[in-house]
Protein backbone atom coordinates (compact mmCIF):
# COMPACT_ATOMS: atom_id res chain seq x y z
CA UNK A 1 0.00 0.00 0.00
CA UNK A 2 1.31 3.18 -1.34
CA UNK A 3 0.27 6.77 0.60
CA UNK A 4 -0.95 9.33 -1.84
CA UNK A 5 -1.53 13.07 -1.90
CA UNK A 6 -4.02 14.24 -4.09
CA UNK A 7 -4.71 17.51 -5.07
CA UNK A 8 -7.46 19.35 -7.14
CA UNK A 9 -9.52 22.08 -6.84
CA UNK A 10 -12.68 20.04 -7.83
CA UNK A 11 -14.25 18.06 -5.26
CA UNK A 12 -15.80 15.39 -7.90
CA UNK A 13 -12.10 14.82 -9.08
CA UNK A 14 -10.43 14.57 -5.69
CA UNK A 15 -13.02 11.98 -5.03
CA UNK A 16 -12.88 9.99 -8.18
CA UNK A 17 -9.46 9.65 -7.62
CA UNK A 18 -9.22 8.38 -4.04
CA UNK A 19 -12.22 5.70 -5.08
CA UNK A 20 -9.67 4.27 -7.66
CA UNK A 21 -6.60 4.39 -5.68
CA UNK A 22 -8.60 3.29 -2.29
CA UNK A 23 -9.88 0.39 -4.81
CA UNK A 24 -6.29 -0.30 -6.04
CA UNK A 25 -5.30 -0.78 -2.52
CA UNK A 26 -3.83 2.35 -1.85
CA UNK A 27 -4.54 5.07 1.06
CA UNK A 28 -5.48 8.55 -0.56
CA UNK A 29 -4.98 11.95 1.30
CA UNK A 30 -7.02 14.83 -0.58
CA UNK A 31 -6.27 18.30 -0.50
CA UNK A 32 -8.17 21.32 -2.09
CA UNK A 33 -5.86 24.10 -2.66
CA UNK A 34 -1.84 24.37 -3.11
CA UNK A 35 -1.49 25.74 0.95
CA UNK A 36 -3.39 22.86 1.77
CA UNK A 37 -1.32 20.21 0.03
CA UNK A 38 1.68 22.22 0.94
CA UNK A 39 0.85 21.86 4.44
CA UNK A 40 0.24 17.96 4.22
CA UNK A 41 3.33 17.35 2.47
CA UNK A 42 5.14 19.67 5.33
CA UNK A 43 3.88 17.08 8.11
CA UNK A 44 4.17 13.48 6.48
CA UNK A 45 6.03 11.18 3.99
CA UNK A 46 4.12 10.57 0.57
CA UNK A 47 5.51 7.94 -1.84
CA UNK A 48 3.44 10.04 -5.11
CA UNK A 49 1.65 13.02 -5.85
CA UNK A 50 -1.31 13.37 -7.88
CA UNK A 51 -1.97 16.81 -8.70
CA UNK A 52 -3.83 19.33 -11.05
CA UNK A 53 -1.53 22.16 -13.02
CA UNK A 54 -4.17 25.11 -12.08
CA UNK A 55 -4.87 25.38 -8.18
CA UNK A 56 -6.47 27.62 -6.07
CA UNK A 57 -3.59 29.65 -4.26
CA UNK A 58 -0.62 28.84 -7.06
CA UNK A 59 0.20 26.61 -9.32
CA UNK A 60 1.01 22.72 -9.06
CA UNK A 61 4.34 23.17 -10.74
CA UNK A 62 5.11 24.61 -6.77
CA UNK A 63 4.01 21.32 -5.69
CA UNK A 64 7.16 19.64 -7.90
CA UNK A 65 9.53 22.80 -6.61
CA UNK A 66 8.57 21.37 -3.17
CA UNK A 67 8.90 17.65 -3.76
CA UNK A 68 12.43 18.54 -4.90
CA UNK A 69 13.30 20.14 -1.71
CA UNK A 70 12.49 17.80 0.05
CA UNK A 71 13.04 14.57 -1.43
CA UNK A 72 13.88 12.93 -5.16
CA UNK A 73 12.10 9.67 -4.13
CA UNK A 74 8.41 11.51 -4.25
CA UNK A 75 7.08 11.32 -8.40
CA UNK A 76 5.06 13.95 -9.03
CA UNK A 77 2.07 13.09 -11.63
CA UNK A 78 0.84 16.77 -13.11
CA UNK A 79 -2.81 16.48 -14.51
CA UNK A 80 -4.31 19.13 -16.66
CA UNK A 81 -7.63 20.04 -18.52
CA UNK A 82 -5.82 22.29 -20.75
CA UNK A 83 -1.96 21.36 -21.13
CA UNK A 84 0.02 24.45 -21.97
CA UNK A 85 3.92 24.07 -23.67
CA UNK A 86 5.38 26.04 -21.58
CA UNK A 87 4.11 24.81 -18.12
CA UNK A 88 4.63 21.42 -19.37
CA UNK A 89 8.26 22.25 -20.26
CA UNK A 90 8.89 23.92 -16.91
CA UNK A 91 7.01 21.28 -14.80
CA UNK A 92 9.35 18.29 -16.63
CA UNK A 93 12.76 20.80 -16.10
CA UNK A 94 11.50 20.56 -12.48
CA UNK A 95 11.56 16.82 -12.33
CA UNK A 96 7.83 16.33 -12.68
CA UNK A 97 7.94 12.32 -13.69
CA UNK A 98 4.53 12.13 -16.03
CA UNK A 99 1.74 14.28 -17.34
CA UNK A 100 -1.93 12.91 -17.46
CA UNK A 101 -4.73 15.00 -19.49
CA UNK A 102 -8.23 14.89 -18.25
CA UNK A 103 -10.94 13.82 -18.04
CA UNK A 104 -8.89 10.75 -16.33
CA UNK A 105 -10.42 7.17 -16.49
CA UNK A 106 -9.47 4.53 -13.69
CA UNK A 107 -7.28 2.28 -16.25
CA UNK A 108 -5.24 5.39 -16.74
CA UNK A 109 -4.99 6.70 -12.97
CA UNK A 110 -4.21 3.45 -11.96
CA UNK A 111 -1.55 3.14 -14.82
CA UNK A 112 0.54 5.72 -14.20
CA UNK A 113 0.31 5.41 -10.69
CA UNK A 114 1.90 1.85 -10.74
CA UNK A 115 4.58 3.06 -13.43
CA UNK A 116 5.31 6.09 -11.06
CA UNK A 117 5.50 4.02 -7.55
CA UNK A 118 7.88 1.45 -9.26
CA UNK A 119 10.06 4.66 -10.42
CA UNK A 120 10.17 5.36 -6.66
CA UNK A 121 11.35 1.74 -5.66
CA UNK A 122 14.25 2.90 -8.04
CA UNK A 123 15.07 5.61 -6.80
CA UNK A 124 14.60 4.53 -2.98
CA UNK A 125 17.57 1.74 -3.73
CA UNK A 126 19.43 4.05 -5.45
CA UNK A 127 19.31 5.89 -2.59
CA UNK A 128 19.83 2.94 -0.07
CA UNK A 129 23.09 2.19 -2.18
CA UNK A 130 24.00 5.40 -2.29
CA UNK A 131 23.52 5.60 1.73
CA UNK A 132 25.50 2.46 2.26
CA UNK A 133 28.45 3.56 -0.08
CA UNK A 134 28.72 6.90 1.91
CA UNK A 135 28.62 4.93 5.40
CA UNK A 136 30.93 2.47 4.08
CA UNK A 137 33.53 6.16 2.46
CA UNK A 138 33.06 7.48 5.64
CA UNK A 139 33.70 4.75 7.88
CA UNK A 140 36.65 3.06 5.75
CA UNK A 141 40.05 3.03 8.17
CA UNK A 142 41.97 3.45 4.51
CA UNK A 143 42.11 6.83 3.59
CA UNK A 144 40.05 7.81 0.62
CA UNK A 145 40.35 10.52 -1.79
CA UNK A 146 37.94 10.57 -5.05
CA UNK A 147 39.02 13.17 -8.09
CA UNK A 148 37.32 13.91 -11.63
CA UNK A 149 38.99 13.41 -14.80
CA UNK A 150 40.33 17.12 -14.49
CA UNK A 151 42.26 15.39 -11.64
CA UNK A 152 40.48 17.51 -9.10
CA UNK A 153 39.10 16.67 -5.51
CA UNK A 154 35.54 15.33 -5.32
CA UNK A 155 35.34 14.10 -1.60
CA UNK A 156 37.77 12.79 1.14
CA UNK A 157 37.21 10.48 3.81
CA UNK A 158 37.55 11.53 7.63
CA UNK A 159 40.79 8.84 7.35
CA UNK A 160 42.27 10.90 4.47
CA UNK A 161 41.83 13.89 6.68
CA UNK A 162 44.05 12.49 9.40
CA UNK A 163 46.29 10.52 7.81
CA UNK A 164 47.26 12.94 5.08
CA UNK A 165 46.62 15.91 7.06
CA UNK A 166 43.71 16.89 5.09
CA UNK A 167 40.55 19.93 5.53
CA UNK A 168 37.35 19.34 3.89
CA UNK A 169 37.70 22.49 1.90
CA UNK A 170 40.31 20.91 -0.35
CA UNK A 171 37.04 19.03 -1.79
CA UNK A 172 37.39 21.08 -5.54
CA UNK A 173 40.68 21.97 -5.59
CA UNK A 174 43.26 20.08 -8.06
CA UNK A 175 44.53 17.35 -6.37
CA UNK A 176 48.40 18.49 -7.65
CA UNK A 177 47.76 21.25 -4.74
CA UNK A 178 47.94 18.19 -2.30
CA UNK A 179 50.96 15.93 -3.54
CA UNK A 180 53.54 17.98 -2.38
CA UNK A 181 53.85 15.63 1.07
CA UNK A 182 54.65 12.90 -0.47
CA UNK A 183 56.95 13.70 -3.60
CA UNK A 184 54.35 13.90 -6.08
CA UNK A 185 54.39 9.93 -6.02
CA UNK A 186 50.70 9.93 -4.99
CA UNK A 187 49.96 12.61 -7.78
CA UNK A 188 51.64 10.72 -10.41
CA UNK A 189 49.72 7.43 -9.59
CA UNK A 190 46.31 9.17 -10.04
CA UNK A 191 47.04 10.57 -13.17
CA UNK A 192 48.30 7.15 -14.57
CA UNK A 193 45.11 6.17 -13.39
CA UNK A 194 42.89 8.68 -15.06
CA UNK A 195 44.83 8.69 -18.20
CA UNK A 196 44.91 5.05 -18.78
CA UNK A 197 41.87 3.52 -16.65
CA UNK A 198 43.82 0.93 -15.17
CA UNK A 199 44.52 0.68 -11.56
CA UNK A 200 48.27 1.29 -9.85
CA UNK A 201 48.80 -1.00 -6.90
CA UNK A 202 49.99 -0.68 -3.84
CA UNK A 203 53.04 1.07 -3.08
CA UNK A 204 55.08 2.29 0.29
CA UNK A 205 55.53 5.98 0.77
CA UNK A 206 57.22 8.13 3.45
CA UNK A 207 54.20 11.14 3.91
CA UNK A 208 54.84 14.34 6.16
CA UNK A 209 50.71 14.29 6.28
CA UNK A 210 49.32 16.16 9.57
CA UNK A 211 51.50 14.27 12.44
CA UNK A 212 54.70 15.79 13.73
CA UNK A 213 56.25 12.33 12.88
CA UNK A 214 56.13 11.12 9.03
CA UNK A 215 53.92 8.08 8.73
CA UNK A 216 55.06 5.05 6.59
CA UNK A 217 51.81 4.44 4.10
CA UNK A 218 50.76 2.23 1.46
CA UNK A 219 48.88 3.44 -1.36
CA UNK A 220 47.32 2.28 -4.67
CA UNK A 221 44.61 4.02 -6.98
CA UNK A 222 41.30 2.39 -8.96
CA UNK A 223 39.54 4.28 -11.81
CA UNK A 224 35.81 5.22 -11.25
CA UNK A 225 33.68 5.10 -14.41
CA UNK A 226 30.00 5.70 -15.11
CA UNK A 227 26.95 3.83 -15.93
CA UNK A 228 27.58 4.39 -19.65
CA UNK A 229 32.04 3.27 -18.65
CA UNK A 230 33.07 6.85 -19.72
CA UNK A 231 35.89 7.81 -16.90
CA UNK A 232 34.55 9.67 -14.05
CA UNK A 233 38.03 10.04 -12.57
CA UNK A 234 39.92 7.95 -9.95
CA UNK A 235 40.07 7.00 -6.35
CA UNK A 236 43.09 7.11 -4.03
CA UNK A 237 43.62 4.51 -1.38
CA UNK A 238 45.82 5.37 1.29
CA UNK A 239 47.03 2.98 4.01
CA UNK A 240 48.18 3.42 7.38
CA UNK A 241 51.62 1.03 7.95
CA UNK A 242 53.28 3.16 10.00
CA UNK A 243 52.94 0.20 13.14
CA UNK A 244 53.47 -2.59 10.55
CA UNK A 245 56.83 -0.40 9.62
CA UNK A 246 57.55 -0.10 12.81
CA UNK A 247 57.22 -3.98 14.24
CA UNK A 248 59.30 -4.57 11.10
CA UNK A 249 62.09 -2.21 12.21
CA UNK A 250 61.79 -3.42 15.97
CA UNK A 251 62.04 -7.65 14.05
CA UNK A 252 65.22 -6.59 12.27
CA UNK A 253 66.64 -4.77 15.43
CA UNK A 254 65.78 -8.11 17.24
CA UNK A 255 67.90 -10.07 14.21
CA UNK A 256 71.03 -7.76 14.15
CA UNK A 257 74.43 -8.09 16.41
CA UNK A 258 74.36 -4.67 17.30
CA UNK A 259 71.99 -4.79 20.21
CA UNK A 260 74.76 -6.28 21.94
CA UNK A 261 76.22 -3.15 22.61
CA UNK A 262 80.02 -1.88 24.27
CA UNK A 263 83.91 -1.57 23.40
CA UNK A 264 84.78 -3.18 26.47
CA UNK A 265 87.54 -6.46 25.95
CA UNK A 266 84.64 -8.89 27.85
CA UNK A 267 82.34 -7.82 24.91
CA UNK A 268 84.53 -7.70 21.95
CA UNK A 269 85.35 -11.50 23.19
CA UNK A 270 81.02 -12.04 23.02
CA UNK A 271 81.03 -10.07 19.80
CA UNK A 272 83.83 -12.87 18.21
CA UNK A 273 82.15 -15.98 19.55
CA UNK A 274 78.91 -14.82 18.62
CA UNK A 275 80.00 -13.80 14.88
CA UNK A 276 82.06 -17.25 14.65
CA UNK A 277 79.26 -19.90 16.16
CA UNK A 278 76.08 -18.21 14.23
CA UNK A 279 76.57 -20.21 11.30
CA UNK A 280 77.23 -23.50 12.89
CA UNK A 281 74.81 -26.04 14.66
CA UNK A 282 76.68 -26.50 17.98
CA UNK A 283 75.73 -26.27 21.45
CA UNK A 284 76.17 -23.20 23.30
CA UNK A 285 75.98 -22.62 26.97
CA UNK A 286 75.80 -18.96 28.15
CA UNK A 287 77.01 -17.96 31.50
CA UNK A 288 76.54 -14.51 33.44
CA UNK A 289 74.26 -13.13 36.24
CA UNK A 290 70.59 -12.07 35.61
CA UNK A 291 70.54 -9.65 33.12
CA UNK A 292 73.83 -9.36 31.70
CA UNK A 293 71.75 -10.16 27.71
CA UNK A 294 72.04 -13.78 27.63
CA UNK A 295 68.88 -13.80 26.25
CA UNK A 296 69.82 -11.04 23.52
CA UNK A 297 73.05 -13.26 22.52
CA UNK A 298 70.89 -16.33 22.09
CA UNK A 299 68.92 -14.59 19.43
CA UNK A 300 71.96 -13.08 17.41
CA UNK A 301 73.25 -16.97 17.64
CA UNK A 302 69.70 -17.84 16.02
CA UNK A 303 69.12 -15.16 13.95
CA UNK A 304 72.50 -14.37 12.26
CA UNK A 305 72.96 -17.76 11.39
CA UNK A 306 71.33 -19.73 8.43
CA UNK A 307 68.14 -21.00 11.18
CA UNK A 308 67.29 -17.38 11.38
CA UNK A 309 64.16 -17.90 9.07
CA UNK A 310 62.95 -20.94 11.47
CA UNK A 311 60.98 -20.85 14.96
CA UNK A 312 63.18 -19.22 17.84
CA UNK A 313 61.35 -20.97 20.93
CA UNK A 314 62.04 -20.16 24.35
CA UNK A 315 61.66 -21.71 27.34
CA UNK A 316 62.33 -20.32 30.76
CA UNK A 317 62.97 -23.71 32.60
CA UNK A 318 62.95 -22.08 36.19
CA UNK A 319 59.33 -20.78 35.36
CA UNK A 320 57.52 -24.26 35.74
CA UNK A 321 57.58 -27.39 37.97
CA UNK A 322 58.95 -30.19 37.37
CA UNK A 323 55.90 -32.29 35.98
CA UNK A 324 54.79 -29.38 33.97
CA UNK A 325 58.52 -28.56 32.39
CA UNK A 326 58.26 -32.01 30.99
CA UNK A 327 55.04 -31.57 28.66
CA UNK A 328 56.30 -28.00 28.10
CA UNK A 329 59.64 -29.50 26.49
CA UNK A 330 58.83 -32.67 24.96
CA UNK A 331 54.63 -32.63 24.96
CA UNK A 332 52.30 -34.83 25.81
CA UNK A 333 49.76 -37.59 24.50
CA UNK A 334 45.56 -37.10 25.52
CA UNK A 335 45.07 -38.97 28.48
CA UNK A 336 49.05 -39.28 29.70
CA UNK A 337 47.86 -37.20 32.92
CA UNK A 338 44.57 -36.23 34.92
CA UNK A 339 43.85 -33.06 33.22
CA UNK A 340 45.61 -33.85 29.81
CA UNK A 341 42.10 -33.90 27.77
CA UNK A 342 43.77 -33.23 24.36
CA UNK A 343 47.02 -34.01 23.13
CA UNK A 344 50.07 -31.04 23.04
CA UNK A 345 52.54 -30.27 21.48
CA UNK A 346 55.99 -29.84 22.98
CA UNK A 347 58.81 -27.06 22.31
CA UNK A 348 61.15 -29.35 20.71
CA UNK A 349 58.68 -30.28 18.16
CA UNK A 350 57.62 -26.36 17.23
CA UNK A 351 61.38 -25.78 17.55
CA UNK A 352 61.96 -28.52 14.63
CA UNK A 353 64.72 -26.79 12.10
CA UNK A 354 65.03 -23.68 14.45
CA UNK A 355 66.54 -23.38 18.13
CA UNK A 356 65.53 -23.36 20.93
CA UNK A 357 66.82 -21.45 24.01
CA UNK A 358 66.80 -23.38 27.38
CA UNK A 359 66.68 -20.39 29.79
CA UNK A 360 67.70 -21.04 33.79
CA UNK A 361 68.95 -24.51 32.90
CA UNK A 362 70.61 -24.92 36.12
CA UNK A 363 66.99 -24.79 37.80
CA UNK A 364 65.89 -28.14 35.85
CA UNK A 365 65.54 -31.73 38.08
CA UNK A 366 67.28 -34.83 37.59
CA UNK A 367 64.53 -36.40 35.82
CA UNK A 368 64.38 -33.54 33.57
CA UNK A 369 68.35 -33.82 33.07
CA UNK A 370 68.20 -36.99 31.96
CA UNK A 371 65.25 -37.00 29.50
CA UNK A 372 67.01 -34.04 27.95
CA UNK A 373 70.50 -35.82 27.97
CA UNK A 374 68.51 -38.33 25.99
CA UNK A 375 67.44 -35.78 23.05
CA UNK A 376 70.47 -34.40 22.83
CA UNK A 377 72.17 -37.88 22.10
CA UNK A 378 69.48 -39.53 20.11
CA UNK A 379 68.02 -36.18 18.72
CA UNK A 380 64.66 -38.01 19.07
CA UNK A 381 61.85 -38.23 21.91
CA UNK A 382 58.66 -39.50 22.99
CA UNK A 383 55.61 -37.42 24.02
CA UNK A 384 54.48 -38.06 27.66
CA UNK A 385 52.35 -41.05 27.78
CA UNK A 386 53.09 -41.78 24.12
CA UNK A 387 55.58 -44.60 23.10
CA UNK A 388 56.39 -43.05 19.17
CA UNK A 389 59.61 -41.77 18.89
CA UNK A 390 59.98 -37.72 17.41
CA UNK A 391 62.66 -37.17 15.71
CA UNK A 392 63.19 -33.23 15.75
CA UNK A 393 66.55 -31.66 13.92
CA UNK A 394 67.03 -28.42 17.37
CA UNK A 395 69.75 -26.38 17.71
CA UNK A 396 70.10 -26.13 21.63
CA UNK A 397 71.00 -22.78 23.15
CA UNK A 398 71.36 -23.01 26.98
CA UNK A 399 71.74 -20.04 29.28
CA UNK A 400 71.94 -20.24 33.36
CA UNK A 401 72.98 -17.50 36.03
CA UNK A 402 73.98 -20.86 38.31
CA UNK A 403 77.62 -22.18 38.88
CA UNK A 404 76.59 -25.50 37.06
CA UNK A 405 80.46 -26.85 37.62
CA UNK A 406 79.77 -26.52 41.37
CA UNK A 407 76.55 -27.78 40.72
CA UNK A 408 77.93 -30.60 39.34
CA UNK A 409 80.44 -31.49 42.11
CA UNK A 410 77.75 -31.35 44.87
CA UNK A 411 75.82 -33.88 42.48
CA UNK A 412 72.93 -31.55 41.54
CA UNK A 413 73.79 -31.73 38.01
CA UNK A 414 74.13 -34.37 35.79
CA UNK A 415 78.15 -33.96 34.64
CA UNK A 416 77.43 -35.80 30.91
CA UNK A 417 74.77 -33.58 30.45
CA UNK A 418 76.79 -30.26 31.58
CA UNK A 419 79.63 -31.66 29.07
CA UNK A 420 77.12 -31.71 26.43
CA UNK A 421 75.58 -28.49 27.02
CA UNK A 422 78.86 -26.76 27.43
CA UNK A 423 80.71 -27.72 24.25
CA UNK A 424 81.15 -23.88 23.81
CA UNK A 425 80.89 -21.37 26.84
CA UNK A 426 80.08 -17.65 26.36
CA UNK A 427 80.68 -15.88 29.43
CA UNK A 428 78.68 -12.57 29.55
CA UNK A 429 80.58 -9.77 31.96
CA UNK A 430 78.55 -7.93 34.91
CA UNK A 431 78.21 -4.80 34.07
CA UNK A 432 80.13 -3.28 36.76
CA UNK A 433 83.32 -5.50 35.06
CA UNK A 434 82.73 -3.11 32.10
CA UNK A 435 81.35 0.51 33.60
CA UNK A 436 83.03 1.81 30.33
CA UNK A 437 80.43 0.76 28.42
CA UNK A 438 77.66 2.42 30.27
CA UNK A 439 77.70 5.76 28.22
CA UNK A 440 77.14 3.55 25.23
CA UNK A 441 74.35 1.54 26.72
CA UNK A 442 72.92 4.71 28.08
CA UNK A 443 72.82 6.49 24.30
CA UNK A 444 71.34 2.86 22.91
CA UNK A 445 68.10 2.37 25.38
CA UNK A 446 67.57 6.14 25.08
CA UNK A 447 66.90 5.69 21.23
CA UNK A 448 64.88 2.55 22.09
CA UNK A 449 63.15 3.89 24.63
CA UNK A 450 62.46 7.42 22.79
CA UNK A 451 60.45 5.46 19.86
CA UNK A 452 59.12 3.06 22.14
CA UNK A 453 57.39 5.25 24.58
CA UNK A 454 56.89 8.29 21.92
CA UNK A 455 59.09 10.84 24.12
CA UNK A 456 60.90 13.79 22.30
CA UNK A 457 64.97 14.21 22.57
CA UNK A 458 66.27 13.33 26.35
CA UNK A 459 69.51 13.25 27.18
CA UNK A 460 71.07 12.45 31.22
CA UNK A 461 72.36 14.80 33.62
CA UNK A 462 75.91 14.86 34.20
CA UNK A 463 74.91 13.63 37.78
CA UNK A 464 72.87 10.81 36.69
CA UNK A 465 75.65 9.62 34.32
CA UNK A 466 77.63 10.09 37.36
CA UNK A 467 75.28 8.10 39.35
CA UNK A 468 75.37 4.97 36.97
CA UNK A 469 79.10 5.09 36.43
CA UNK A 470 79.22 4.44 40.50
CA UNK A 471 76.43 1.81 40.73
CA UNK A 472 77.33 -1.42 41.25
CA UNK A 473 74.15 -2.61 39.07
CA UNK A 474 73.51 -5.87 40.97
CA UNK A 475 70.45 -6.29 37.67
CA UNK A 476 73.13 -5.21 35.44
CA UNK A 477 72.15 -4.52 31.60
CA UNK A 478 68.07 -4.99 32.47
CA UNK A 479 68.21 -2.89 35.99
CA UNK A 480 70.00 0.10 33.70
CA UNK A 481 67.24 -0.40 31.00
CA UNK A 482 64.30 -0.10 33.55
CA UNK A 483 66.35 2.97 35.25
CA UNK A 484 66.14 5.37 32.50
CA UNK A 485 62.88 3.76 31.22
CA UNK A 486 61.74 5.23 34.76
CA UNK A 487 64.16 8.95 33.99
CA UNK A 488 62.17 8.63 30.66
CA UNK A 489 58.59 8.49 31.77
CA UNK A 490 59.75 11.27 34.76
CA UNK A 491 62.08 13.51 33.05
CA UNK A 492 61.39 17.07 32.87
CA UNK A 493 62.48 19.65 30.20
CA UNK A 494 64.24 16.95 28.16
CA UNK A 495 66.74 16.01 31.02
CA UNK A 496 66.50 13.18 33.42
CA UNK A 497 68.02 13.99 36.71
CA UNK A 498 68.42 12.41 39.98
CA UNK A 499 65.08 13.20 40.95
CA UNK A 500 63.71 11.16 37.66
CA UNK A 501 65.68 7.86 39.20
CA UNK A 502 64.25 5.07 40.68
CA UNK A 503 64.10 5.34 44.41
CA UNK A 504 67.18 3.05 45.19
CA UNK A 505 69.82 4.99 42.76
CA UNK A 506 68.87 8.56 44.26
CA UNK A 507 71.28 9.91 46.20
CA UNK A 508 70.74 10.51 49.93
CA UNK A 509 68.88 13.86 49.65
CA UNK A 510 70.17 16.71 52.30
CA UNK A 511 68.11 17.41 55.20
CA UNK A 512 65.45 20.64 54.94
CA UNK A 513 67.74 22.78 56.94
CA UNK A 514 71.34 21.61 54.69
CA UNK A 515 69.04 22.43 51.88
CA UNK A 516 68.13 25.64 53.13
CA UNK A 517 71.75 26.92 54.21
CA UNK A 518 73.14 29.69 52.29
CA UNK A 519 77.08 27.56 51.90
CA UNK A 520 74.58 24.50 50.33
CA UNK A 521 72.92 26.91 48.05
CA UNK A 522 75.65 28.24 46.48
CA UNK A 523 77.86 25.14 45.91
CA UNK A 524 74.47 23.99 44.30
CA UNK A 525 74.70 26.81 42.10
CA UNK A 526 78.70 26.86 41.52
CA UNK A 527 78.11 23.18 40.72
CA UNK A 528 75.00 24.11 38.19
CA UNK A 529 77.22 26.94 36.78
CA UNK A 530 74.57 29.45 38.50
CA UNK A 531 71.57 28.02 36.46
CA UNK A 532 68.49 28.42 38.95
CA UNK A 533 66.26 25.77 37.96
CA UNK A 534 69.23 23.28 37.68
CA UNK A 535 69.92 23.88 41.06
CA UNK A 536 66.65 23.72 42.70
CA UNK A 537 66.35 19.90 41.06
CA UNK A 538 69.98 19.41 42.77
CA UNK A 539 68.22 20.67 46.59
CA UNK A 540 64.53 19.23 45.19
CA UNK A 541 63.41 22.41 46.42
CA UNK A 542 60.78 24.52 43.45
CA UNK A 543 62.65 27.54 41.69
CA UNK A 544 60.11 29.98 43.86
CA UNK A 545 61.77 28.75 46.60
CA UNK A 546 65.48 29.37 45.48
CA UNK A 547 65.02 32.59 44.30
CA UNK A 548 63.49 33.09 47.86
CA UNK A 549 66.60 31.75 50.14
CA UNK A 550 69.16 34.10 47.34
CA UNK A 551 67.19 37.26 48.74
CA UNK A 552 67.38 35.74 51.84
CA UNK A 553 70.87 34.88 51.87
CA UNK A 554 71.60 38.01 49.67
CA UNK A 555 73.65 35.31 47.05
CA UNK A 556 74.17 37.16 44.05
CA UNK A 557 76.87 36.20 41.33
CA UNK A 558 79.47 39.17 39.79
CA UNK A 559 77.24 41.47 37.55
CA UNK A 560 74.13 39.39 38.04
CA UNK A 561 71.08 40.63 39.94
CA UNK A 562 68.26 38.49 41.20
Amino acid sequence: MAKILVTDDEESYRYAYSRFLAAAGHAATAAADLPEALALMEGEAFDLILTDICLPGGSGVEIVKATRSRTAACPVIMITGYPEVETTREAFQLGAYDFICKPVSEKDLLNAVRKGLAHKELLDEKAAWQANLEAIFRSDPDGLISVDPDLRVVAVNEAAGEICGLRRDVVGKPFAALAGKCNGRCLEMVRTTVLTGEAVYAERLVCQGGAAVPRVVAVATAPLRRTDSTKAGAILIVTDQTRIAQLEQDLNEVRQLDRLVGESDGMKRVFSLVETLAGVATTVLITGETGTGKGVVAEALHFGGPRGEKPLVKVDCAAFPDELLESELFGHAKGAFTGATTSRTGRFELADQGTIFLDEIGDITPRTQLRLLRVLQEKQFERLGDSRPIAVDVRIVAATNRKLRELVRAGRFRQDLYYRLNVVEIAMPPLRARRGDIPLLVDHFIKRLRRKLDREAVAVSDEVMAIFMQHDWPGNVRELKHALEHGLLLAENGLITPAALPRHLRPESPTPAACGSRDTIVRALEKSGWNKAKAARLLSMSRQTIYRKMREFGILREGEDI
